[in-house]
């Protein structure tokens, strides 16, 4: 009997706990088109896989009547389960309980999944929806706050880590999520910013909205901090399932492979006509991409920031594999500030968790101008050489069209280390165009001719020769920079021969404590 009353104790304290705030705080979170921490980590993980630890944490604070109340969990829910059958850790804070509040215990109990997560190789989800610090802990939620931090430093590079924002995410709460791999909010109820806008407005005398300051729109456009934004928490937790499946569990694994039913050998006649005549026309760079992954599936990172440069994952013959590609129909594919960062952050992922990068170049080069020179295009062009020069994991370049410049030598060329780079017939790899370079070389010849019919029959002729000489691919084909200049609609194939005979390469770089990347 007192076996009974003692499992009977359990069961209430579990469903005790599983309410959280309570059924009137869950209304309120249902009543702003949030789920609960519940039932996000129920959708997001395979249905009865979740795990769940620490149910009966509490709280330990004494301090401004804090001892009268208190709930089972202390606002997160923590465990792990699996997605695809693949163990993954989460931790969700929930917003019934003091509004999600950090305190010293909630972050005792997410440093643990981490530690575990660390020790098994998994990665790490973290859905964040919470008002902060718990103010009545003090420092205590500070130090809760820096321990989370500290782990994600030393998990980056080590397992994936991914933050959900579904809530609000300010001021020091911000950081986790910065830390972390990949970030995703909701159009909706999601915002992340340091300071608020009454701060800002008492100090900058700027008049904000939440959204305008930290929502998922500005972040995935304008600042580039959100790497996916979905029109729901459905959306978003879907997307999550999907980038994991493109993901290897840690670092010593290899890129997830999955049966593909796409022949490697598909021919696709449209890429042999796909790209204009006029080398000043623009088209899609993801009809490419379509064209040659397995079944025209990708999944883009970041896809409405600097969207001159496309980053994406997707699988050749079964094999998840990381793309970086110019776009020239956004400012016809050139390299700016936001661009470079963007592909380089990308580019160093990839590496760190042995996924194939594939880089196809139609790239005129850096974006001139003062505005880019003053906000440092020099070191952002140098992280994406770096990240470039840096990987080890094998690399296949394919040049589509332009390779212009230090833009050439970015984008993954073969002297920093480019495994086999191939070209398109009509690819133009050169310091830099025609036009450009006979200004440069002809000037004073040009400015001596005073008709104007035969300067320019004159300027023709000499574009020309030079475009016969350097703007092609067999002048650097014939140095052996190019290992092949192939034909368009046979791309697929030679991407994927390419990089199954890469698939046993090792490279080590030189023993060092770690690089010194330009930031």
């Amino acid at each position: 009997m007192e076996n009974q009353q003692k499992v009977k104790k359990l069961i209430d304290k579990r469903a005790q706990a599983r309410l959280g705030g309570g059924q009137k705080r869950i209304d309120s979170q249902h009543a702003k088109g949030k789920l609960t921490a519940r039932e996000r980590i129920a959708m997001l993980l395979d249905k009865g896989s979740f795990e769940e630890l620490d149910m009966f944490v509490t709280h330990r604070c004494v301090n401004f009547g804090m001892e009268k109340e208190s709930y089972l969990g202390d606002g997160v829910i923590t465990g792990f389960g699996t997605i695809d059958g693949r163990v993954v850790y989460v931790f969700a804070q929930d917003f019934t309980v003091f509004g999600g509040s950090l305190s010293e215990t909630m972050s005792q109990k997410i440093c643990k999944v981490m530690d575990m997560a660390m020790k098994v190789g998994a990665p790490v989800i973290g859905i964040n929806d919470s008002g902060g610090a718990r103010i009545q802990e003090g420092a205590d939620a500070l130090a809760g706050y820096s321990e989370i931090f500290e782990r994600n430093i030393l998990a980056s590079g080590v397992v994936p880590q991914i933050s959900l924002i579904f809530g609000p995410c300010a001021g020091g709460a911000v950081y986790s999520p910065a830390l972390t791999d990949f970030i995703m909010m909701t159009e909706q109820n999601s915002y992340m910013f340091i300071t608020g806008p009454k701060v800002v407005k008492s100090v900058t005398n700027e008049d904000v909205t939440v959204d305008q300051l930290g929502g998922a729109n500005m972040h995935s456009r304008k600042s580039g901090v959100a790497h996916f934004k979905g029109a729901t928490e459905e959306d978003v937790l879907q997307l999550t399932r999907t980038l994991i499946s493109y993901i290897p569990q840690n670092n010593m694994e290899e890129a997830p492979l999955l049966q593909s039913n796409d022949p490697i050998d598909r021919l696709d006649d449209v890429l042999n006509t796909l790209v204009p005549d006029n080398p000043n026309k623009p088209y899609d760079m993801k009809d490419i991409i379509r064209s040659i992954a397995d079944n025209g599936d990708f999944l883009e990172v970041q896809p409405l920031y600097a969207q001159n440069i496309i980053c994406c994952f997707a699988r050749f013959n079964g094999r998840s594999t990381g793309i970086i590609a110019n776009q020239p129909k956004f400012l016809a594919g050139v390299l700016d500030c936001d661009a470079s960062r963007k592909a380089a952050r990308f580019v160093r992922f990839c590496d760190a968790f042995n996924i194939p990068i594939l880089t196809l170049v139609d790239v005129p080069g850096f974006l001139p101008g003062t505005g880019q020179e003053y906000a440092g295009i020099i070191v952002h062009g140098a992280k994406l050489m770096f990240a470039y020069g840096e990987a080890t994991v094998p690399k296949v370049t394919v040049t589509i069209r332009k390779s212009y410049g230090g833009a050439h030598i970015v984008m993954s060329c073969k002297q920093l280390r480019g495994d086999l780079n191939y070209a398109w017939p009509n690819a133009e790899i050169a310091v830099m165009g025609a036009s450009g370079a006979v200004e440069v070389l002809e000037g004073k010849n040009i400015a001596a001719i005073e008709d104007a019919a035969k300067r320019a029959e004159y300027i023709l002729e000499k574009e020309t020769e030079y475009k016969d000489k350097f703007a092609n691919p067999y002048a650097a084909a014939a140095r052996g920079y190019i290992d092949d200049v192939i034909e368009p609609r046979n791309t697929r194939f030679r991407i994927i021969r390419a990089f199954e005979t890469l698939a046993t390469k090792k490279l080590t770089n030189p023993l060092k404590k770690h690089d010194n990347i330009p930031l």
